[in-house]
């Protein structure tokens, strides 16, 4: 049995638990290779902790995801990814928190309130 260390992230609905290990094989994301995500900025936010603490070649990671959409997945693997290097190492927290990448982003969307069209808009008004 392989050691590592684990981070869990979460992003609006999305959680991701992101396992890293040491050695140079291909990092996975739901057992499928990261070609999964079409675009390239999304594989360059999931490999951003890595590339900070200069780790690119040293470590891969398995990530399980599920919830919310791609872009939301893409951003829990990114904060789990961070979470489970700094567990791993904590003079690297430092590096991570410069970029942004230890704090976990609280925004969530807003319920639908009754009486309402969505969570703020309002029926249009009618004087007559």
């Amino acid at each position: 049995m392989e050691k590592y260390f684990e981070g869990i992230g979460r992003r609006k609905r999305a959680v991701a638990r992101v396992r890293i290990y040491s050695g140079d094989k291909a990092s996975t994301v739901n057992g499928k290779s990261l070609d999964l995500f079409t675009r390239k900025e999304e594989i360059k936010d999931i490999m951003k902790p890595l590339v900070v603490t200069d780790l690119n070649g040293k470590y891969y990671f398995t990530a399980k995801t599920y919830g919310g959409g791609k872009e939301g997945q893409v951003d829990a693997i990114t904060l789990g990814l961070a979470r489970a290097i700094y567990k791993m190492d904590e003079t690297l927290k430092p590096a991570l928190r410069k970029e942004g990448l230890v704090t976990r982003d609280p925004r969530e969307v807003e319920r639908k309130k009754f009486d309402h069209v969505k969570a703020r808009k309002k029926p249009q008004f009618s004087k007559r």
